[in-house]
């Protein structure tokens, strides 16, 4: 007896061993949304990915009470970036409390003189790129010390700005404004090229891991258009099988490894899944939400799970409802601004992106 009780205790001190140096992966939503509802409280919900999605810590934020218009995370800095309706930029330290649950505080935030609508930051953690908003008449980009959030410049572009993505290399900020994307040089903020979209008013977009596709939703039509951004030009447009609709497509989003692309239609309880190893992209799946409305698409870093606007989690292998996300009273909630967050040895190991974008170059062997 002697002998299996301590052979238990090496067992289980292997275990926590074991255990304390293995990721552990969350996701962050962010709450109340500025463009749909479906939230609960104010400030930072924290699920547990690997435990099916349960809910393990709330952190409020009281100026998250304005409504979130974008967030984005850096594990190099091990901080979060969160946007207001009200033009601020609320900065927020990650960290595990004495518990070991993830947390957060704030180190800063700031208002500006602008709108701040979706942000991005390059991969060193440095720079800040957040658009003045599709709801302002102001056509620029504030380029922000991601540090203590002093505006360093802004870039001029073509149209009111809504949505920013930074290349995984860091080496290019794309701008998406009403119709237009901007491909931006980030060591020098120059604007090198603008593409005009087909569709008016085009929204949410992502790009593959090389940068050498991007993947731009349609403004009037469910669909997308496939435009490469080195050559400056769209290569087509892509629609779902049968007759064309008149909704605006509001979510796009690639599989980490490019294989698939997944929209949402907005006012439509539809998500619509291509492959994206054919030439061009063909329609594979139609899943059905719960929620209609706003309309995101998002993913784990391993691929595993799809994120949408609406309450559930999908299996991206199987397409089947894997988790319902929920509050402390068992009440489902959603919201279109999340982000996934790491730790490792309570650390922030790495972090995702509020976009789906391809990983195809990064993924692992």
């Amino acid at each position: 007896m002697k002998h299996w009780y301590i052979a238990l205790l090496l067992t289980l001190a292997t275990a926590a061993s074991c255990f304390a140096g293995n990721e552990h992966h969350y996701l962050y939503l962010t709450t109340p949304d500025g463009a749909q509802g479906g939230g609960s409280g104010v400030g930072l919900m924290v699920f547990d990915i690997d435990q099916g999605h349960k809910l393990v810590n709330r952190i409020d934020v009281p100026s998250f009470r304005e409504g979130v218009r974008g967030v984005c995370a850096n594990a190099k800095t091990r901080r979060i970036y969160v946007t207001t309706t009200s033009r601020r930029i609320v900065c927020l330290d990650l960290m595990t409390n004495a518990g070991g649950k993830p947390s957060a505080k704030v180190a800063w935030q700031k208002q500006y003189d602008t709108g701040c609508d979706r942000l991005a930051i390059t991969p060193d953690g440095k720079t800040l790129y957040v658009p003045c908003g599709w709801w302002t008449t102001q056509k620029t980009w504030l380029v922000v010390d991601a540090k203590d959030g002093r505006e360093l410049s802004r870039i001029a572009t073509p149209a009111a700005g809504h949505n920013t993505l930074v290349s995984l290399d860091g080496s290019r900020a794309y701008l998406a404004s009403n119709s237009w994307l901007s491909v931006v040089d980030t060591k020098t903020n120059a604007v090198l090229r603008e593409i005009k979209s087909n569709s008016r008013n085009f929204f949410p977009f992502t790009i593959n891991a090389d940068h050498s596709r991007a993947y731009v939703c349609l403004g009037q039509e469910v669909g997308f258009e496939v435009m490469d951004p080195h050559a400056g030009k769209i290569l087509e447009t892509v629609y779902p099988d049968g007759p064309r609709q008149n909704h605006r497509t509001h979510g796009i989003g690639l599989t980490p490894d490019e294989k698939e692309i997944w929209i949402a239609i907005q006012g439509d309880s539809a998500i619509y899944v291509f492959d994206n190893t054919a030439n061009p992209p063909t329609q594979k799946a139609r899943l059905e939400v719960s929620k209609a409305g706003h309309g995101w698409i998002g993913f784990s870093r391993d691929g595993h799970y799809a994120y949408t606007s609406s309450v559930e989690v999908f299996d991206a292998k199987t397409k089947k409802v894997a988790a319902i996300l929920k509050d402390e009273m068992d009440k489902p909630v959603c919201g279109s601004k999340f982000v996934e967050v790491d730790f490792k040895d309570g650390q922030v190991s790495a972090v995702g992106d509020q976009f789906g974008v391809g990983r195809k170059s990064t993924q692992p062997d």
